[in-house]
Parts: C-alpha cells; sequence; structure tokens
C-alpha cells in the first residue's frame, strides 16, 4: 500500500511553552484531541524542510503511560512530513542518556545516522493516566534543544493551523526488533525497532573498566544494590549489573519497568527511594540484616542517580567533585585527563575547588543541562553535574544516573584493586571523608516544593 499524507485543521493551545527539559503536563492535557500532533508538528516546523525530509528520527521515551499511543502518532506524523525513518527502542523504551547515545554513535544497516529525537518523558514525575506526561526534542548532537529552537516552538504552537499526518499508515508493532517499510508519496519509508540497551552498553564498555568492576562486585565483602524505581533504567540494569558485571539478580529492586511506575514516584532521593533507603540502613526497619556496602537509584527516564553507602548518604553536589577528582585515576576514558568541569548555579561549591586544586578549567551555568552541552561542543567541560540529583559526562549530551553508578564504582573498584582479599574494604564513606579532609566539606540545602490537589 502507499500512504497518504492528511492535512489535519486544527487550532492552538495556550501553554504549550517548552521547559528547560520539554514540554511536561498531566495525561489528560495530552490526551486531547489534537494536543500532541499540535506540539510535534510545531517542533518540525521549528526544525525547518531541510532538518526534517530525508532525516533519520528516533522515537522512544522511559515508557510512562500514553507513550505508545504517542509513539504511533509521531510515527505518522514523521512519515506525512517526508522523514525517511524512524528508529524506536523495544517496546518504546530508551532512556534519556541512550537516546543522547543513540543519536551520537548508532550507524544504521544502510549507514544512517539519527539527526535527532522525540524523548517521551516527564522525567522524575509520577506517571499514569492521572499523572505527569512530557515530550521534548534533542539535537543531532544528542543534546536538547537549545533556547533558538524552543522559542521557535512555542511561537509556532501559538499560530498553528494545520498539521501533517499519514492517518492511514497501520500502527508498527514495537515489541519485536525488526524493520517495517512503507512507501509514501515521496518514496520508502522506513520504521526500525532495535534492541534498546545494546548501543548503550557497547558505549559504556568503552569508557569503563569493566573487569575491574567486575573483580568488585564478586568480591564477598562488596554488596550492592541498584534501585530503578520501576522506570526506564531498568531495561539496562540486568544487561549491565547481571550479565556484564556479575551482580547477584537478587540486588536488583523494582527493575521491571512499569507505565505508572509501580505507583511510585520515580524520584532517587531520600525521600520517595523509601525501599532502597531501608535496605540501605538510613531508614526505620526492624531487619537485622546488614546492609550492602553500596546502593544507588535512578529516576522514570535513568538520567538522574542517588549514590548511597552503608549507612551513608552522598548530596549530589559531593558527588559530581568526587568523580571529578578521581576520574583520571579510576576511569579510563579520562586517562589522559579532564578538559574542564562545570555545575549549576544552585550546585554546591565542592567542585569548584577540586577545580582549583587540579587546576583545571570550571564553568558556573544556569539550570538546564543544554549549557553543559554547549560547553562540551566547545571541547571544554569533561564531567559537569547539578544538585538536583544529575551527573554525567561529554561521552554524551545529556545527564547519565547509570554512568554516574559506574564512575562510582570505578572509584570503590579502583581503591580496592589490591585489598579485595584483605580485612576491610575502603567504603563509600571513607571515600567521602578522605574527600572532605582533603578538598573541605560543604554545606548546602535543597527544598522541594510538592503540588498538591486540595479539595476545600
Amino acid at each position: 500500500m502507499v500512504f497518504k499524507v492528511s492535512k489535519v485543521s486544527t487550532k492552538p493551545f495556550e501553554g504549550q511553552k517548552p521547559g528547560t527539559s520539554g514540554l511536561r503536563k498531566k495525561v489528560k492535557v495530552f490526551i486531547q484531541p489534537h494536543y500532541l500532533q499540535n506540539f510535534v508538528q510545531s517542533t518540525f516546523n521549528a526544525l525547518t524542510s531541510e532538518k526534517v525530509r530525508g532525516a533519520t528520527l528516533v522515537v522512544s521515551g522511559d515508557g510512562r503511560y500514553y507513550s505508545k499511543d504517542a509513539i504511533q502518532i509521531i510515527i505518522k506524523m514523521s512519515a506525512a512530513n517526508g522523514v525517511r525513518r524512524v528508529w524506536v527502542g523495544q517496546n518504546g523504551l530508551l532512556s534519556t542518556p541512550a537516546v543522547s547515545a543513540v543519536i551520537r554513535e548508532r550507524v544504521g544497516a544502510d549507514g544512517s545516522k539519527a539527526t535527532g529525537a522525540f524523548i517521551l518523558t516527564a522525567s522524575h514525575n509520577p506517571g499514569g493516566p492521572h499523572e505527569d506526561f512530557g515530550i521534548k526534542y534533542n539535537m543531532e548532537n544528542g543534546g536538547p534543544s537549545p533556547e533558538a529552537i524552543t522559542d521557535k516552538i512555542f511561537e509556532n504552537t501559538k499560530t498553528i493551523s494545520e498539521y501533517l499526518i499519514a492517518d492511514d499508515l497501520p500502527n508498527v508493532d514495537i515489541s519485536a526488533t525488526g524493520i517495517t517499510s512503507f512507501e509514501g508519496p515521496e518514496g520508502e519509508f522506513d520504521v526500525e525497532v532495535f534492541d534498546s540497551a545494546s548501543d548503550y552498553v557497547k558505549l559504556m564498555k568503552s569508557i569503563f573498566d569493566f573487569e575491574l568492576i567486575r573483580k568488585l562486585l564478586s568480591s564477598p565483602k562488596f554488596t550492592f544494590c541498584y534501585d530503578a524505581l520501576h522506570g526506564v533504567a531498568g531495561a539496562y540494569a540486568n544487561r549491565i549489573f547481571v550479565e556484564e558485571l556479575g551482580a547477584q539478580e537478587s540486588s536488583l529492586l523494582n527493575c521491571v519497568p512499569k507505565e505508572d511506575f509501580g505507583g511510585g514516584h520515580p524520584d532517587p532521593n531520600l525521600t520517595y527511594a523509601k525501599e532502597l533507603v531501608v535496605r540501605m540502613g538510613l531508614g526505620k526497619s526492624n531487619s537485622e540484616v546488614e546492609p550492602p556496602e553500596f546502593g544507588a537509584a535512578a529516576d522514570g527516564d535513568a538520567d538522574r542517580n542517588m549514590i548511597l553507602g552503608k549507612r551513608f548518604f552522598v548530596t549530589p553536589s559531593d558527588s559530581v567533585a568526587i568523580i571529578a577528582a578521581n576520574a583520571v585515576d579510576a576511569i579510563p576514558y579520562f586517562s589522559s585527563g579532564l578538559k574542564g568541569v562545570a555545575r549549576s548555579m544552585p550546585t554546591s561549591a565542592a567542585l569548584d575547588v577540586v577545580a582549583k586544586h587540579l587546576n583545571l578549567k570550571f564553568f558556573e551555568v544556569p539550570t538546564g543541562w543544554k549549557f553543559f552541552g554547549n560547553l562540551m561542543d566547545a571541547g571544554m567541560c569533561s564531567i559537569c553535574g547539578e544538585e538536583s540529583f544529575g551527573t554525567g559526562s561529554d561521552h554524551i549530551r545529556e545527564k547519565d544516573g547509570i554512568w554516574a553508578v559506574l564512575a562510582w564504582l570505578s572509584i570503590l573498584a579502583y581503591k580496592n584493586k589490591d585489598n579485595l582479599n584483605g580485612n576491610k574494604l575502603v567504603t563509600v564513606e571513607d571515600i567521602v571523608h578522605q574527600h572532605w579532609a582533603t578538598y573541605g566539606r560543604h554545606y548546602y540545602t535543597r527544598f522541594d516544593y510538592e503540588v498538591y490537589n486540595i479539595s476545600l
């Protein structure tokens, strides 16, 4: 069959202004007729036809409620707007950092490279029919759209009168890998469903010494726990931590991705990662079981992280500083040195002191990962982070929760490489206290304001 392109009349919706990480609204807002379509078409129009026609786009997300419907809509709109091919992670799952990696690293069977992506996520916000949905567009560098593009998108949403869609294009089975080809007015259009984890795992293995980490995880003295909070990190956890690094499957918590995140709030902090906090000995528990030596959690789209030691919490501001201070020795990717480091404005000055001691370029940026991306594209920043539990490096152009966990495991493995058979391992708490002794300790306070619906 040859699919047809339809022009559908529409009217603008108020409030479709993308924030620092795209457009986020309640599901009930997104499922309104034409609402998602208006935003997608406004994005295509902001990119101009030169960046859309013949392009390869990634369309996936954290698997939250409404994602599967949204993927089919975006596929049909991509076909109608002249996109040549769409890549979809199996079951529509790709973490935000994995999308960035796919854009930057993946090469299709025909030699194609992705030029951008629609990421379907509301990050650490709850999911489900009565909760949040979100969409953002990432550029050819793998990072979030710059303000010039998001401003154009918003202006387009205020004047849009029609959108293009191939309504008669059948839905694509995104549960099985493979390529589905269609014929349109301008030629062939392909949808490729690919394994969600393989490209990302390959990238992680090129950055870290997996064999050294595996030795740490195989030590009877070292115990490990990872909580995906039923987010998309679960699509990677078993592959990386169990299959590649040899951790016990029992060390994984809530690693089955769910559309409503199991009814929880997928925000990796001491308030919402309750099960992990209790297991690590930081919550109220009657259990006499000794807590693991290391614990970590991820948010819904796996770009944020929380690092814990036995009965010990590592603040995000300390975490990025400690990773930067140890990266050259502990992580092969940085063995030739760091180009520079950066933090967001609200983040503590712990990283500043590391930069000064190590004679590194240092930058403070506004909130929003795109500002770190600008520094990375200019070759001026290797490691960066923010107090809102985001940490990353120039391997991609998004924050990366699993990368941060592997960075900490690398530091622990390096510190213990000659001590795995000793009486006492160097612990997370030891590393943090050693860091404070060298660089000083920095204090700051973060306040989170929650939205409650109260009926009077």
